[in-house]
């Protein structure tokens, strides 16, 4: 690694790490009795972070593309769950600019696919992303139509909002030039990301002038059908002792909030050394444990925890990270650990890790028993 990518690196990874930071206390914020005006300031300051964490992440996740290409993790997905998760993630950003977002879905409501759900979406944030951004009043329009085939399922997305007279320029690198220049680098980089992830998939897009000012942004991809529907979550309820290690304490905060939000108690270390020692006394139920930390880092933690002997050695171990590419996650569970929650922590992934882990502990231990 050069040393002008070995500070990109570092320094992209540190601003996350703050940004995440500042999310996650907002998010602590915004649940407290607040005065209108300070629950308007905690909105602003939450969404000025999350458009920064976004506009950083689809910098950092293009540049990896453009170095070592597109990594896919697929599995069965269920597009109508898809449609609503595009809904939640930009309705508030449109209410925002006065815009009325509609999306809708037409097919199955139980068409399975295999496909990777995190490049699915950042396809519809691209193009949603630039539709809003041009969209001054009235509406955005955006659909997911599922067609069964012999080869597959069909999607072919659609979404309508203004003219972009960028789409005029055949060549990428002027058109993103283009709505730079129109939008701002947040979008751009986003358009770029959807543009270069359904070339990977194998992918058509074109645009739709209808007359007047509106305009459809249409893509298609072909995927495979799922086997069967992605098993829905079971939940068991489960109290327990945590070990949160950490050595941002903002990082340290904003998990033990969360935890407590479970009804699970919590001590904290510093780092990986810390963490190896409080463990030796086999008091926790479960370990949350970063990955890049001074002195002693996630990984060797986690491996020197799996040499204790007895239960202190077994605790289950989730990895903490903002790099859970499937490499890295590879690499973390060859370490021991049984799970990965990526940064920023939220509540729903947590909860679904804690629980899987938990589970998997107690019928290890009922069966030695």
């Amino acid at each position: 690694m050069s040393l002008p990518d070995f500070f990109f690196d570092r320094i992209t990874a540190d601003v996350r790490d703050r940004m995440d930071g500042v999310l996650a206390l907002a998010d602590q914020l915004a649940r407290q009795r607040l005065t209108p005006d300070a629950q308007a300031c905690v909105s602003g300051v939450a969404e000025a972070a999350g458009a920064v964490s976004r506009m950083l992440g689809a910098a950092i996740d293009l540049r990896r593309i453009t170095v070592q290409g597109v990594a896919l993790d697929p599995a069965p997905l269920r597009l109508r769950e898809l449609v609503d998760e595009v809904l939640s993630r930009w309705q508030s950003a449109a209410g925002v600019g006065g815009v009325t977002l509609l999306i809708s879905y037409d097919g199955d409501p139980d068409a399975c696919v295999l496909g990777d759900r995190h490049r699915l979406l950042q396809v519809f944030d691209g193009f949603v992303g630039e539709a809003l951004a041009g969209q001054h009043r009235g509406a955005v329009e955006a659909s997911v139509r599922a067609i069964a085939t012999p080869q597959g399922v069909r999607l072919e997305g659609r979404v309508r909002g203004a003219r972009d007279p960028a789409w005029a320029a055949q060549d990428l690198e002027a058109s993103v030039r283009e709505i730079d220049d129109r939008f701002g680098l947040e979008v751009a980089v986003g358009v770029t990301l959807a543009r270069r992830i359904l070339d990977v998939l194998g992918g058509t897009l074109r645009s739709e002038g209808a007359g007047g000012a509106a305009e459809t942004v249409v893509f298609e991809l072909l995927l495979p059908a799922a086997l069967e529907n992605p098993v829905e979550d079971h939940i068991a309820e489960r109290s327990a002792h945590i070990l949160v290690v950490d050595d941002n304490a903002t990082n340290r905060m904003v998990a033990q909030a969360l935890c407590e939000m479970f009804d699970c108690t919590c001590e904290s270390a510093n780092d990986g050394a810390e963490a190896v020692e409080a463990a030796r006394g086999g008091r926790f139920d479960l370990i949350l444990m970063d990955i890049k930390m001074p002195v002693m880092d996630g990984v060797a933690a986690a491996r020197a925890i799996r040499d204790l002997p007895g239960l202190a050695g077994a605790v289950p171990i989730i990895a903490l990270t903002a790099n859970a590419e499937p490499e890295d996650a590879e690499a973390y569970l060859a370490a021991g650990m049984n799970g990965v929650v990526e940064k920023p922590m939220k509540a729903e992934h947590l909860l679904a890790a804690l629980q899987e882990a938990l589970g998997e502990n107690d019928a290890a231990q009922a069966a030695a028993a």
